[in-house]
Formats: C-alpha cells, structure tokens, sequence
C-alpha cells in the first residue's frame, strides 16, 4: 500500500473548496467565526483540506498563516482524509512503557504509510493519541470504534488481515446481490 495519490488528493481538495465557498454564507465575515468554519468543514468532510484553508483564509481577511496556526493549535482537526478503518495507537504513558511505539511502528511497516497518513486506497490512516484511558490494557490500539487491549507486534498483521477478509466479503456478497437483481430483472 502507497500514501495517497497527490493528484487525486488535490482535485479532492479543489471540489471540497467549491462547497465550502458556498457554505461560507452561514457565517459572518469575521474573526470569531473561524473555529465554528473549521468545525463545520471537519465534520462534513471529515478533514481539512490545504486548499480549504486559503479559501476560509480570504473570506474571513485573515492570512494563511493565521488559519493554519489556528487548526493546528487544537488537536480535533486532521489535514488529510481518515481510513475507512482509522487506526489510532496510544502513547500515553502505560501504553509508551508496554511498546505502544513498537505497536506503531507495526502498523506503520505493514501499512507501508507514517502516522498522520492515508492508505491511497483510503482503507486505513493511522494516528497517535496520548490515552484512551485504558490503561490496564496497554498497550492500546483502536481500530474504528474497536478497541484492542494487550496488543502484540503479532496482532498487528492479524488485525490488518481480518479487515481485509471482512471487505472481500462485503464485496462478494455485493456482487452476488447485484448478479440477483440483474437475474431477476432482465432488460
């Protein structure tokens, strides 16, 4: 697996500015405004995208620079697409003590992207996060909403791998409804 595609990245980006710019309308052309925008664009689109940010940057008369120190300073917002299956691996201090780094470090090598990336098939990104408040646990590793105790460089590939399964099997049971509608409704 690859980081995503630079190319399908920024015509993604340019499409979600043209929505954006139309959604601007809800907020007043003002300083204050700038964490309800960024918010709203996180939650629909569930990330900030760079060319975003110059767009929110020019209707607020605010620089760049000013807009991204912003988003960065709080720690909800993400600057690339999240997986269909976000990984998120604590590091707080239980989970650093029992290896949570080596854990990350697994799923960085298995992956074949660094932590803040994106597979470019979009299926996994990974994260760190300080606690997930498991402690008793560690070390941790959440997987969508799932969390996974006790984890072992050993369960990484296990883990990566039941994923994969499970999609192959969505697909296949897709298609074999899809063949079922076509069969049953000839043109």
């Amino acid at each position: 697996m690859v980081a995503l595609n630079q190319a399908d990245l920024q015509a993604e980006e340019a499409h979600i500015a043209d929505q954006v710019k139309t959604s601007l309308a809800e907020f007043e052309s003002q300083r204050s405004s700038l964490i309800p925008i960024l918010q709203m664009i996180q939650q629909r689109h569930a990330y900030l995208p760079a060319a975003v940010l110059d767009v929110v940057a020019d209707y607020l008369g605010l620089s760049a620079g000013e807009v991204f120190g912003v988003a960065t300073f709080y720690n909800q917002f993400r600057f690339y697409p999240p997986g269909r299956n976000p990984i998120k691996v604590c590091l707080g201090t239980a989970c650093h003590v029992r290896g949570g780094d080596i854990i990350l470090e697994n799923f960085e090598r298995k992956l074949e992207i660094k932590e803040g990336e994106t597979t470019a098939d979009r299926e996994f990104s990974i994260e760190r996060v300080a606690c997930v408040g498991c402690c008793a646990l560690a070390p941790v590793a959440l997987v969508g909403e799932t969390l996974h105790g006790k984890m072992a460089p050993s369960k990484v590939e296990g883990l990566i791998l039941r994923i994969a399964i499970e999609r192959e099997k969505e697909e296949r049971e897709a298609q074999r409804a899809q063949k079922s509608d076509n069969d049953s409704n000839p043109s």
